[in-house]
């Protein structure tokens, strides 16, 4: 038995790491944020988390099509620029939509965006590194 493991399972381990992450980043966050900012920062601090987690969601989908094959040296550099391209771009995309939304705090909003992307961006390339 090789232990190697498909893909798709790897990919979803790999989710299951970035939640985990974006868990304890929150539990550790929770009562500075309720202390400094109130219950409004706390659905700022949700907001963010989320951001964040589907930012690198979605992001670990070129590398997660990259690991089935065995590509070449500058194949699989690609597909790690399109991953880090695709995440940041998607925290673009969220984090000002969910900003311009005005259904959070603005400072705390983009506080745990950043503190997201920040804890998931171990997960992200751990995930990269160990797929190439």
């Amino acid at each position: 038995m090789s232990g190697a493991r498909p893909p798709a399972a790897e990919y979803l381990r790999f989710l299951a790491w970035g939640l985990a992450a974006v868990i304890v980043a929150a539990l550790l966050g929770f009562v500075p944020t309720r202390r400094l900012g109130g219950e409004e920062a706390l659905r700022s601090m949700v907001a963010g988390c989320v951001v964040g987690w589907l930012a690198s969601a979605l992001g670990g989908i070129p590398v997660a099509l990259g690991r089935g094959k065995s590509a070449a040296p500058a194949a699989r550099l690609q597909a790690m620029l399109a991953s880090m391209g695709l995440r940041f771009g998607v925290v673009l995309a969220l984090g000002a939509a969910a900003a311009f939304s005005g259904g959070f705090g603005l400072k705390p909003l983009l506080l745990w965006i950043a503190i997201s992307y920040m804890a998931l961006l171990t997960v992200d390339t751990w995930y990269a590194v160990k797929g190439f």
